[in-house]
This record gives structure tokens, sequence and C-alpha cells, in this order.
């Protein structure tokens, strides 16, 4: 099961085999089918491959489901007891300047999402129409011969037969599929819609969109589901509104659950930060860092804990820093920051965008005009937003 907001997502035969390929694929996966080191490189570098539509839709906890899975790589490294310690705050973490900063952005709030149900299906009608093109089934014939000797290892893998040619084909025609399909239920169940309103749905498309479904059920399905999730968060952010509660974070997130850490990675001793040591999750993380440490418009920053999220319809959401720069330094004292490796919309995964999306709104809603947030890339970029 795939554990989203809005409930569990089976993981099927076909989404199984769907997320198998994608490791195969890159390399994430070895000959004994377990997760390799280079899968645990690149997410800690924040350079995964590219997820395909179909599980990109479900990547926060793909990748969830993912890291689960044992492998040697996770295993923790033994490291020199000398060299671990507990990551202390320091001086920083009393200046006023953070104080002033803590106090604007500690507000917990609530959200609610209203709209009408023909809203949404006019949109997926519109993007169904536009943007559903489904791929013509393909078969691939394989000429070759039999071996003139063979092993009993060799026959048992299917190895004993060696191949000459491989043609792959297109068949463009209009065929029904042997394979019976509830259409309307695998995509209620995919969108958490209703079966009436994806009836309405699909009942409003133009007819030579749906007859696509006849040639390639399966391409039909995933795509269908995509196109209609998109819509549907689209939707979702544009009626999302927030109202601030009584409840507040409390600085306490701070000093909970800090585990011994291996300072022989942690890089230089800090000054601005409210920490002396920040463990980075990126390479971009780690420029950044040290910019913002030899920034003279910068009080202070820290790297938010896990503790300070933002509900979201998609799931809570954990900025990366806060930030406090010098009064009259820069337009915007008070900034939060998102640091991503792509600043395109198109690169980055629908979950991250609807979450995005709806921190822009908590924060103008919840925080005063001195606080801004954005997404950035690096500290060239923050410059820009704040003067």
């Amino acid at each position: 099961m795939l554990k989203t907001a809005t409930g569990d997502i089976e993981v099927t035969p076909q989404l199984a085999k769907q997320i198998y390929k994608y490791l195969l694929k890159n390399d994430y996966t070895d000959d004994g089918d377990k997760i390799t080191q280079a899968y645990h490189d690149a997410k800690k570098e924040g350079q995964l491959a590219e997820l395909p539509p179909e599980l990109a839709v479900h990547a926060e906890q793909l990748f969830q489901l993912i890291d689960s899975v044992f492998s040697d790589a996770q295993m923790p490294e033994i490291e020199n007891g000398r060299n671990t310690k507990t990551n202390l705050l320091n001086a920083n973490f009393d200046k006023k300047e953070f104080k002033e900063l803590w106090n604007r952005i500690n507000r917990k709030a609530a959200y609610a999402v209203d709209f009408e149900t023909p809203e949404l299906v006019k949109k997926c009608m519109a993007e169904l129409d536009q943007a559903l093109r489904v791929s013509p089934l393909q078969y691939t014939i394989q000429r070759g011969e039999q071996k003139g000797e063979a092993s009993y290892d060799e026959l048992k893998q299917g190895e004993s037969f060696k191949v000459m040619e491989t043609t792959t084909e297109s068949n463009h025609a209009s065929i029904r599929s042997v394979v019976k399909y509830d259409l309307i239920g695998k995509l209620a169940e995919q969108t958490r819609l209703t079966r009436s309103t994806i009836a309405k749905i699909l009942q409003g498309i133009n007819k030579t969109v749906f007859d696509q479904y006849k040639t390639n059920p399966e391409d039909f399905i995933t795509k269908a589901i995509r196109l209609i999730n998109e819509q549907k968060a689209t939707v979702i952010v544009e009626h999302l509104a927030y109202d601030a509660i009584s409840e507040t974070h409390s600085l306490d997130i701070f000093t909970k659950e800090k585990p011994m850490m291996d300072f022989s990675k942690a890089g230089e001793k800090l000054n601005r930060h409210i920490y002396d040591y920040v463990f980075t999750d990126s390479i971009i993380e780690r420029n950044f860092v040290k910019e913002l440490d030899t920034s003279k418009e910068v009080v202070v920053y820290a790297k938010l804990p896990r503790g300070f999220f933002i509900p979201t319809p998609v799931g809570d959401y954990n900025p990366d820093w806060a930030i406090s720069f010098k009064e009259g330094a820069v337009k915007h004292i008070y900034f939060i920051a998102e640091t991503k490796g792509s600043m395109s919309s198109m690169e980055l995964r629908e979950i991250e965008q609807c979450k995005i999306k709806c921190a822009k709104k908590f924060f103008s809603k919840i925080t005063s005009e001195q606080v801004k947030y954005d997404v950035i890339d690096n500290y060239g970029k923050l410059m820009e937003l704040v003067k």
C-alpha cells in the first residue's frame, strides 16, 4: 500500500512492474533485486532520475516505499566514536533577530477547500481532450535459432535460444483488448473521485479521444488518471484557504530528538546558523549554506526541523530554511526558502508543485508582509527576491 493524504493506494501488479522497471532502468536495483548505493547517493544529492508520469503522481509515497526496502546501503556506517556527538544550539539561537523571525512564522493554521464538482468536471474534460494521447500497442518479434549445445542452466533460464533479429511493430488499428476493465471503477479508485463524477467526465470528452480506449486500454487509464489528478490538484489549490488557529509551533522542535551525529562529515564550523554545524541533503544546499554563512546581509539563519510543517491537502509540507537579514540591508528582512535543484515547474513533481503553491497561500495569509516565501536554487536568486 502507498499511504496518501486521501487514503491508501493499492500497489497492483501493474504498478509494481512500473516501479521495478524504473529502478532497473536507472541501476537502482542490483542482480539480487536489492536497492543499490547508487539510489541512496542520488537521493541524497537530489539527483534522482525523473519518474514516468504514471508514477510521478505518487512520487512522495513511492520513494517512502522504496526507502522501506532493506538493502546493505541503508546500514549505518561504523563511525569513530570520538567524532560523534550531539549538534547543540549556539548563541545565534538567542539573538533577538531570530526570536523576531520565529514569532512571525510559528503560527499554525487549518485549511478548507470549497469547490463545486461541475468546475472540476469541466477542467478535466478540457484537459483530456487536449492532452490525452494514447500510444498504440506495440509487439516485439524475435527471430533466432536454438544453440547447438546448451547447458542445463541455460535451458532453465531460457538462454539456450540465440536471438538473431528483433523487430518492434505498432498496431494502430482500433482493436478491442481481450482483457476486461472496469474503466470507471479504476479511474474512480486512483483519483479518489466518485463513479458518478468520473462518468460525467468521460461522457463529456470528445468521441475521438474516448475511442482511443479501445486501442490501448492500459495506457488510456494510466494517462487519464494522471491528467485528472493534475486538474484535481489545481482546483484544490485555487480554492484553498488558510485560517490561523491559536496553537503555535514551540521552540522545543529545535531541541527534540537530536541524535548523535558524525561531525567528521559536517564541514566547517558555521558563524550565522543557530547550530555550529548543519547537515545538508544535497550539493545545492551545501553551496547555499556556504554563501549564507559568509553573507554580510544575513544576521542568522536556520534549517527548519521536520517539526515545523504546514498542512496541505497532499500531505504536510516542511520548508527548508528560515533567514533573518539585517534591517535596512534588504526589502524583505525575513525569508522562508525552499531550495530546489530545478526552478522549472515542468521538472518539479506535481505533488511538490501543489505543496509549494499551498505554502505561498499560507505565508501570504498567516504571516506579516515582512515575511517572504519562495523557491530558489542558489544564493543569487535569493538576493534578487529580497532586494
